[in-house]
């Protein structure tokens, strides 16, 4: 792949056709400004570095995070066409756009490509006891209630056609009706045992029709029976929820999760699951599934393509959106540049120091129409501002959140529920970068009066006499709205400014549509990584894995041989991260170069091909 040089990366923000986002950035470098010029009076600033210049770079996709809101706003093809792709981002985001300016480690930018293979970047869930999810076990938990392995083949492909029919109500039979071809005793139960296993809510009875037997399925409990699985099929000695989990290769959980309930014939709902993972990833996270049995999953892994269940156990409760620890990130950067000396800089740096904990820019969609300016448009009760952005025809808008809302629409024709798929707390996020950013230039990397820190899930502020007691790792910043505190210096000011300049008021974050009404939240600004491990290494073939992943392991599959003095040179790095924090934020401060798609993709369109 080709390496494109970067002579600078002008943190103003490039010309754009739409004027709204022009004047977005005029607002916001009119305060960066301010603040610059005061900052000229004397104070000096350690360790804190802009975007810099003479950067190499190559291409960084997408991220991993846990918050679906951002999965429903990444969803643009990156598999399709490549030419209506690139096009599309030609009107996308770059970091500067969305506050990403600063970095805090001294060292210098070098160049690697992220994801160049999907499985160059593996992400393993961290439960909330701390334990790192691993597929290592395949076995299923030994029960006698459970059927045999004939049930999974006694019925024919279409007996099974029919039996779906009738459990989702797609006909007007009110039954179905199975010839018992070999009748014994023994081949009856297994059919009613396949019928009441394979389709929950229907039940089953023998009947003799001119001489023969037949296995008569039927529902007993009306439509209702779909949604909560027959109870009294479900041993009470046995756990409800078979939790289990999930190795998958390029499918994001939503995906994932759709297609193992096409395959069981059950509502995606039944699923649960502590956080969304990427879809250009390996990924390995625990679900929970409520009365499937674990030898029902496990039958799955004969059939599915891209992932695999496994690790499997019965317990009284589901799993809940958020109770998790983190994520665990195994990522290679292949073809890089930098020095062993540079490299040992920055994930040193990484280690020691940490990243700025922006949000990362899925979280303001790939596409023309910034999330935010949306989300400030409803927040400011401007409805023909929101129309216009949402329906104008726009070079590359019509993907993601747009989509989400016009389907929900097309689904319901309930205008609240379309309205909330809109990414109203993209708006807070913006706002927060900006305010990050603003923070580390005026006071740099150690805490001052007036910062706020967390004790316990109050904020508080730091006092004079006691700011020795405290470092930048403790201090927090507030997403705006009706529940926070500002900082007492002048970032608090500047927050203020900020929303005023979006004829928003900072004291009045309440919306009259409850959905709208932000009550804020506190963020920390500098992520210090755990568990932070690397190694550079040698390869000709930049088709060969790197590393081996769980299935891999599995399936006694060696350890790929490497030469020691390849053409190519990748770092293979490790590192835990908290929930909603992003790894493409860390890898962009060891790089130290621009992780917005569109940058990438005018710097080297090679990775679209």
């Amino acid at each position: 792949m080709e390496t494109v040089e970067m002579n600078s990366v002008s943190l103003k923000r490039p010309h754009s056709e739409d004027d709204v986002t022009n004047a977005d950035e005029i607002k916001r470098q009119k305060i960066l400004e301010k603040s610059k010029a005061e900052n000229d009076s004397g104070q000096s600033i350690e360790n804190v570095t802009e975007q810099p210049e003479d950067t190499k770079s190559e291409i960084i996709p997408t991220e991993e995070s846990e918050e679906q809101e951002e999965e429903e706003l990444e969803d643009s093809d990156e598999d399709g066409d490549p030419e209506s792709f690139a096009d599309m981002m030609k009107h996308g985001l770059t970091e500067s756009d969305v506050g990403i300016t600063k970095f805090v480690s001294s060292h210098k930018g070098f160049s690697g490509i992220l994801k160049e293979r999907y499985s160059d970047f593996v992400v393993h869930e961290i439960g909330k006891d701390g334990r790192v999810s691993h597929l290592d076990d395949f076995s299923v938990p030994v029960d006698d209630e459970d059927p045999s392995e004939e049930t999974f083949t006694v019925l024919s492909d279409e007996d099974k056609q029919r039996l779906e029919e009738l459990q989702l109500f797609k006909n007007k039979e009110t039954s179905v009706a199975i010839e018992v071809i070999e009748d014994t005793k023994e081949k009856r139960t297994i059919i009613h045992q396949a019928v009441k296993s394979l389709f929950p809510g229907l039940e089953t009875k023998t009947e003799d029709r001119d001489g023969k037997k037949y296995i008569i399925a039927y529902h007993a409990a009306g439509k209702k029976a779909l949604a909560n699985p027959r109870k009294h099929s479900w041993p009470k000695s046995r756990g409800s929820y078979c939790h289990f989990v999930l190795y998958k290769e390029n499918k994001d959980t939503m995906d994932a999760i759709n297609v193992l309930s096409k395959f069981l014939r059950v509502k995606p709902n039944i699923f649960s699951y502590m956080g969304t993972k990427d879809k250009r990833a390996i990924t390995v996270q625990e679900i929970a599934v409520l009365r499937i049995t674990a030898q029902r999953l496990a039958h799955l892994n004969k059939c599915l393509m891209n992932f695999k269940l496994g690790n499997f156990s019965y317990k009284n409760h589901p799993l809940k959106l958020g109770e998790l620890q983190g994520n665990h990130f195994t990522v290679v950067l292949r073809n890089i540049t930098g020095t062993d000396e540079q490299i040992e800089q920055a994930m040193h740096s990484l280690r020691e120091i940490g990243f700025i904990n922006y949000y990362g820019m899925q979280r303001f969609g790939t596409t023309a129409v910034p999330t935010y300016q949306i989300g400030r448009a409803i927040l400011q009760n401007n409805w023909n501002e929101v129309m216009d952005l949402i329906l104008k025809p726009r070079p590359g808008a019509e993907k993601g959140y747009l989509v989400k809302c016009r389907e929900e629409w097309a689904k319901t024709k309930d205008p609240a529920a379309a309205l909330k798929k809109l990414p109203v707390k993209s708006y807070q996020s913006y706002v927060w970068n900006n305010m990050v950013s603003k923070r580390i230039e005026e006071y740099g990397l150690k805490a001052v009066p007036g910062d706020l820190i967390l004790k316990g899930a109050t904020a508080v502020h730091i006092e004079e006499g006691d700011v020795g007691n405290y470092t930048i790792h403790d201090v927090v910043m507030p997403l705006p709205g009706f529940d926070v505190i500002y900082p007492k210096h002048k970032i608090g000011e500047a927050y203020k400014e900020m929303l005023v300049a979006d004829n928003l008021d900072i004291n009045n974050m309440r919306h009259k549509i409850r959905d709208y009404s932000l009550s804020g939240a506190y963020r920390k600004i500098i992520i210090r990584p755990q568990n932070v491990n690397w190694e550079v290494v040698a390869y000709d073939d930049p088709k060969i894995p790197l590393f081996t992943t769980d299935l891999d392991k599995l399936e006694g599959k060696p350890l790929p041989v490497l030469p020691t003095d390849g053409k190519f040179r990748a770092l293979k790095m490790e590192f835990s991260l908290p929930p909603s924090t992003y790894a493409t934020m860390a890898i962009r401060e060891v790089l130290k170069m621009d992780t917005s798609i569109k940058n990438q993709t005018q710097l080297n369109t090679t990775w679209l091909r």
